[in-house]
């Protein structure tokens, strides 16, 4: 099963909005599957809510997770909080949690 069903179960078309405004933002294609990855990874820590109906304290909590009960590295905290960013900005249009909420 591929991590994006799950971006796709949550709002339909969603994949298709995201590839479109990575093409647009003229990204590589392991930019896109990294901004995939997390972004699935966000809404299934959200139990598949739409994404579009979660505020700046899920992207928190969900950068908060990754960082304090995971505790992935660094780099990749910041490419998670780069694609929630790309994704809330160039996709749904709204104002993405600042980067410096995560330490």
């Amino acid at each position: 099963m591929d991590i994006t069903q799950a971006l796709e179960q949550s709002r339909p078309g969603m994949v298709g909005d995201v590839q479109a405004a990575i093409r647009k933002r003229q990204l590589n294609q392991r930019a896109e599957q990294t901004y995939l990855h997390w972004i699935s990874r966000f809404v299934l820590f959200h139990d598949l809510k739409d994404p579009a109906h979660l505020a700046a304290e899920d992207q928190l909590l969900f950068l908060d997770y990754l960082s304090n009960k995971i505790r992935v590295s660094r780099a990749r905290l910041n490419q998670a909080t780069q694609a929630l960013t790309f994704f809330y900005e160039d996709v749904l249009g709204k104002t993405a949690t600042p980067n410096a909420a995560v330490a």
